[in-house]
């Protein structure tokens, strides 16, 4: 039952270590990113990195690169703090609101949208689960609290049966979300005692859903399929970000879009990468995403193609990237309210 807190604690959380594990040379340039960003591996997914070797998709997105020293970009890139209007609550759309619980994640993602909010443990972290409730009492409009963090599943199952029994006494609050990244990352903690804490809950609210943060095949290895097996009774919907290098051509995501199916975890968002300070370098051209996005369209059942979005800076909010009267990309989308935003995009 403890084995994934065990194998959390043992993750590797400097360089030296982690690459003598790896039995490669560490580039002097590294230290210099460990810096400024912090690292965190998990010993099995180290070797299933050490297995696959640099080049690989899962070497690609965990392993800290001297780009990220690159100081163009945004450090808010989706406008978290904007729209931050109670503590560890983000109500950026009317009938939804993020909640953050947690800044603990079972892995640093290098292209991660808040890894300069996390490092620097911004205010809307700081909790006040009080004033944060009081909110979502004088916002009916909110239905669904979405968790994110951080990682809510690093949470203990006692602290995720708090919150779930505290918001499910609020009757506005209709549906329940879940985003994470344990089970392709440390696929033991969804435990049977994780699984009865949420199946307890589940007829309490109108949907509970679970995302699954996954970019690759690579990540579905036997195990974490297994795990994602484990929580099938429950609305699963995957997310997915576009990064270069990594995933950014149509025989990679059809392989994990159809091995989702298999899983059942319907494709849900396909992301275009953030303009994140210390991740530009995943990012590719909205024309590039949009070219491999459209030679999806004959190769999935219509209800699995995913949702392909772009977070514009300023917090805008997620826009459809996809354009069916163009690939071109004229630096401007359509807002949530029709408004027309500018949105250049970086070089790159």
């Amino acid at each position: 039952m403890n084995s994934w807190k065990a194998e959390f604690q043992s993750a590797f959380k400097t360089l030296p270590p982690l690459y003598d594990f790896l039995g490669w040379s560490l580039p002097e340039s590294l230290k210099k990113v460990s810096e400024v960003y912090s690292v965190f591996i998990p010993q099995g997914l180290a070797q299933k990195i050490k297995d696959r070797g640099p080049d690989s998709a899962l070497a690609r997105q965990f392993l800290p690169h001297e780009n990220e020293l690159n100081l163009q970009g945004y450090h808010d890139p989706i406008g978290d703090q904007i729209h931050s209007k109670a503590p560890q609550l983000i109500h950026r759309y009317p009938s939804r609101a993020l909640f953050t619980p947690t800044t603990v994640c079972p892995i640093h993602c290098r292209y991660c949208f808040r890894k300069n909010e996390l490092n620097t443990g911004e205010d809307f972290f700081s909790p006040d689960f009080a004033q944060t409730l009081e909110y979502l009492k004088c916002h009916p409009e909110i239905s669904e609290i979405i968790f994110t963090g951080g990682d809510p599943f690093t949470l203990s199952d006692e602290k995720i049966s708090f919150y779930l029994e505290h918001f499910s006494q609020i009757s506005s609050i209709k549906d329940i979300r879940f985003h994470t990244r344990y089970p392709t990352i440390l696929p033991q903690r969804i435990t049977e005692e994780l699984v009865q804490v949420l199946r307890s809950f589940k007829k309490r609210f109108r949907t509970l859903s679970i995302a699954i943060h996954c970019n690759h095949a690579e990540e579905l290895a036997p195990e974490n399929q297994e795990s994602i097996l484990k929580i099938q009774e429950f609305n699963l919907l995957s997310q997915t970000v576009l990064l270069k290098g990594v995933n950014d051509n149509p025989e990679a995501l059809l392989k994990l879009f159809n091995l989702f199916l298999d899983l059942g975890v319907r494709p849900y968002y396909l992301h275009h990468p953030d303009q994140v300070k210390g991740g530009l370098h995943f990012y590719l051209p909205i024309k590039d995403g949009r070219k491999i996005y459209h030679s999806l369209r004959g190769h999935l059942p219509g209800w699995a193609l995913p949702h392909y979005i772009i977070d514009i800076p300023q917090g805008y909010g997620k826009i459809s990237a996809h354009n069916p009267e163009s690939l071109e990309y004229s630096g401007s989308l359509i807002g949530l309210n029709g408004e027309i935003i500018s949105a250049p995009e970086p070089s790159y």
